[in-house]
């Protein structure tokens, strides 16, 4: 028997947004896994952004008051579970990798309902989607939200200048601050380095403008990277493909 054997119905949505558009931030009182067939989504809370092409999804706790924001023309699937049903384990967003079976169990679970569907077979479909989504590894793509004055002054200097090469002791310069101060800010708040922290603001902004067909040269050059082909490597390592790659559209 299923370890996900139940005897409710998960909500669903489905919903195709124009590039830019806004869901306004809101709460669940149930889990979350979001997932853009086509387009690009992203999701913001008060702790951060995360943001998935469509071999990502984003897993959205229940409780967690957040944002939708769609780049490019986005077809967005949204799969709703009860809060005491949670097959990742996790009280934090995360992007988690979307492979194709799981692309299309959640496709499928989430269209529109017709008479002829029968009840029993689609219990069997989400009991292999959560089967799918609780093996799915989690992806390190997030963008946390600074909190301390002088890291939010220094995250915002380097987003206003995304494609200039600005180093640690550069950025410290323009802070009035040192160098080891943010250093230890980026640790403590981001748990990351200044330098992993600059590379997924430049990925992020990148997998927004690619959703808008700017070419890759143009975007590795607007984003900060040396070469389009440094981008590439980069790109490749974090989201699995080339970013002009085409991912398939629903």
């Amino acid at each position: 028997m299923s370890k996900y054997t139940h005897d409710w119905e998960t909500a669903t949505l489905v919903l195709t947004l124009p590039s830019r558009s806004v869901i306004a931030h809101h709460v669940h009182d149930e889990h979350q896994l979001v997932y853009a067939s086509a387009g690009v989504i992203a999701v913001t809370t008060a702790a951060g952004s995360w943001i998935a092409p469509s071999n990502r999804g984003i897993w959205i706790p229940a409780g967690a008051t957040h944002q939708h924001r769609a780049y490019g023309p986005t077809k967005l699937h949204g799969v709703g579970l009860p809060a005491d049903c949670n097959p990742l384990g996790l009280s934090n967003p995360a992007v988690v990798a979307v492979d194709p079976l799981l692309r299309e169990l959640i496709i499928r679970y989430t269209a529109p309902a017709t008479a002829e569907d029968d009840p029993a077979r689609r219990a069997r479909i989400l009991e292999v989607l959560l089967d799918e989504v609780s093996l799915s590894p989690q992806q390190p793509i997030r963008l946390p939200t600074a909190v301390d004055p002088r890291l939010v002054e220094a995250c915002r200097h380097v987003e206003a200048q995304l494609g200039a090469p600005i180093d640690l002791e550069h950025l410290a310069r323009l802070c009035g601050s040192s160098s080891r101060t943010l250093a230890r800010l980026f640790r403590e708040e981001m748990a990351m380095s200044y330098v992993q922290w600059r590379t997924q603001l430049r990925l992020h902004h990148a997998v927004r403008m690619l959703a808008d067909d700017i070419p890759v040269g143009t975007v590795a050059h607007r984003c900060g990277w040396k070469s389009a082909s440094s981008f590439v490597v980069v790109f490749r390592r974090t989201f699995g493909h080339t970013p002009g790659g085409r991912q398939p559209r629903q």
